[in-house]
């Protein structure tokens, strides 16, 4: 770590981060010397590792603006990582000025990029709490504040629950949400798949998350899309990220994401 590196109170600088990691891989810079060896590893072995992340950036931002279009005002960005530009609130406010976001995420380094980059915004915020306390978090006052979950909204999931191991029932909180949302609100979701994804660099990016606060957690396309229940999902279904608004130039990738949006009826 250089010296001008900033670490905020509460943040370990010698432990990997999966928001850092994918900053990095991502080209941003808000990332520490043991965010980008962790990156690198996984990059070595998957060197379209990048294309893979800007594909899950991709489909973010045209199913934020898509719900945007459709009336949606107000979103919920649980897992939402460092910022990256445009994000959640700069495209949704981009067809309606007067969005309402709420970004979330369990890394306080995030929670200070997110505070930091956000001051002084009327109708956005950023907080630290734990996906895998749904009533906490849907109770915390400045979600309450923002978010009506009497109306439709849209909430994300992106890049999140192959961080959330089954000993946490991940269906059951995603159902915990699901329960709490409108009806015409959306959920779109997306994590790493293990069908067709090269297993040496699936091994390896495992077994750099090992130790880390949230190991990694491949899963197969038909449990991935059992965290739709209750919802109907919407065309093209639950299927590789870079088929959603493909780009026909990038390579496919040694690695799989599963993406998917569901509506709650």
């Amino acid at each position: 770590m250089s010296e001008q590196e900033f670490v905020p109170p509460g943040v370990d600088p010698t432990q990997m981060s999966h928001a850092r990691a994918y900053d990095y891989v991502l080209g941003g810079k808000d990332n520490y010397a043991v965010d980008r060896e962790a990156a690198a590893q996984v990059i070595a072995l998957a060197p379209d590792l990048p294309v893979l992340g800007k594909a899950q950036r991709r489909f973010l931002l045209r199913v934020t603006r898509m719900c945007a279009e459709q009336g949606i005002d107000q979103f919920l960005d649980i897992g939402t990582g460092i910022p990256t530009a445009p994000n959640v609130h700069e495209t949704a406010r981009a067809v309606n000025p007067d969005a309402r976001v709420v970004y979330v995420d369990y890394d306080p380094l995030v929670t200070v990029h997110n505070t930091a980059l956000l001051a002084g915004s009327e109708g956005i915020a950023s907080i630290q709490a734990d996906a895998r306390d749904p009533k906490g978090l849907m109770g915390h006052p400045e979600v309450t504040e923002l978010i009506d979950f009497d109306r439709p909204m849209l909430l994300l999931f992106v890049g999140l629950f192959h961080l959330i191991s089954d000993d946490h029932d991940p269906a059951g909180l995603i159902a915990q949400y699901r329960d709490r949302l409108a009806p015409g609100s959306h959920m779109m979701l997306s994590q790493f798949c293990a069908d067709d994804s090269d297993p040496a660099a699936r091994a390896k990016l495992e077994e750099i998350s090992a130790n880390s606060p949230s190991p990694m957690c491949f899963r197969h396309r038909e449990e991935i899309v059992r965290f739709f229940d209750g919802f109907e999902l919407m065309d093209p279904g639950v299927v590789d990220v870079q088929d959603w608004w493909p780009d026909e130039t990038a390579p496919r990738t040694s690695l799989k994401v599963a993406a998917g949006v569901g509506k709650k009826l």
